[in-house]
């Protein structure tokens, strides 16, 4: 500032002739004096301003990447699902008073149900596996059965003239039950996976036990048919089949086998209908053509997450289904959702066995699982049955 003031007052002093003006001078001075000190206050201020937004930067970015912010962001487990971890690495040496926090199962080789966040989360796993799950109406239970009323038929109205009497007539309903079923299996883990699992063993064992029980009620949704296990979609008697017109195969149109058997359903399920095929079925079926056009029946998927399609309706690939063969039923196709009720017990029961291989080195965790399922809408679905009638 003293460098600009000795400038200012060399301007005001020097004159040049009588055209000079003193004052006008001076005062075109101060204005330029001004303008300095206001350009320097403002480089200031823009600098301050950066700095301190630089700083807040850098905190954040520091705060974000310490270990403990991860943490801090998750939710914190229920009391009960930090005992189950425990349980699951100790077993009955777990500390009683986390214990006391668990569920004891009423199933006869005892142990404990699983927290309810687990057993969601198994649920949700069981999907990968069961292509059939994604596809019905699926229902929670807590009793050993669920009956649901079924409509076997309908009022019978008359056309009546202006004076005469009405009549009286009534639906009749039946009734369908859907008992629970139980799959249970044991799977071996590591005392070591167990221990370096970082608070999260139940993750593993939920992992280990979904792809089992996925496969094992995959296979029972679609041809269950002992008191043991759920009734199958293939398995119900009440279902119709379109016969292929060969013993062993499509027949000699199978085109339009596909399409006859899609229009056999009533409009509203077949509006709403999946077509259900093993991949060897699947792969056969891709390579037909409409006779008149040439265009493939079967077309691929556009967006992701949406099945591809056979006749405009989604088709999904089940692996337990038939291959086509003598006697074989190798498509379903219809209203899974309306057709089929999948009931679950959701508990899932684990009993944790530290000691049968305690040599080894490896923790036995023994899981029980209830679900029940059947077909409660027969009119709703069709098969096909490689048959001449």
């Amino acid at each position: 500032m003293r460098h600009v003031n000795k400038q200012a007052l060399a301007r005001a002093i020097e004159f040049k002739g009588e055209e000079d003006d003193p004052a006008g001078i001076v005062t075109k001075a101060l204005e330029d004096f001004q303008k300095t000190v206001d350009g320097r206050l403002k480089e200031v201020e823009q600098k301050s301003d950066t700095s301190r937004l630089v700083d807040r930067l850098d905190k954040l970015e520091a705060k974000a990447n310490r270990p403990a912010a991860e943490k801090q962001d998750k939710v914190e487990q229920s009391a009960e699902q930090k005992a189950f971890g425990t349980y699951l690495r100790m077993g009955d040496r777990a500390p009683e008073e986390e214990k006391k926090t668990l569920t004891v199962s009423g199933d006869p080789q005892g142990g404990y149900l699983a927290p309810a966040e687990l057993s969601t989360e198994f649920i949700r796993d069981l999907v990968e596996f069961s292509p059939i799950r994604p596809l019905a109406t699926v229902r929670s239970t807590v009793s050993a059965s669920v009956s649901y009323p079924r409509r076997t038929g309908i009022t019978n109205a008359k056309w009546k003239g202006e004076t005469q009497a009405q009549e009286s007539s009534e639906p009749s309903f039946g009734q369908v039950e859907v008992p629970i079923r139980e799959v249970n299996t044991y799977v071996d883990i590591s005392n070591q996976l167990l221990a370096d699992s970082g608070g999260v063993a139940e993750a593993e064992v939920r992992l280990a036990l979904a792809e089992d029980f996925g496969k094992k009620e995959g296979l029972a949704f679609v041809k269950g048919s002992t008191n043991l296990e759920p009734e199958g979609l293939m398995s119900n008697a009440d279902v119709n089949y379109t016969f292929t017109g060969n013993a062993s195969t499509l027949g000699t149109a199978p085109a339009d086998l596909l399409i006859t058997h899609m229009y056999s359903l009533p409009a509203a399920y077949r509006a709403r209908g999946t077509w259900l095929m093993n991949g060897s079925t699947l792969a056969a079926i891709r390579k037909l053509k409409d006779g008149t056009t040439g265009v493939y029946l079967w077309q691929p998927s556009y967006q992701a997450g949406q099945p591809e399609t056979i006749l405009g309706r989604p088709v999904i690939e089940v692996p337990d289904m038939d291959d086509v063969g003598s006697a074989a039923e190798p498509i379903l196709f219809g209203d899974i959702a309306t057709a089929y009720r999948i009931v679950d017990r959701v508990a899932l029961s684990i009993l944790v066995n530290p000691y049968i291989q305690a040599t080894n080195g490896i923790t036995r965790v023994h899981a029980t699982r209830r679900v029940g399922a059947a077909v409660v809408q027969p009119a709703a679905i069709r098969k096909v049955r490689c048959a001449t009638s």
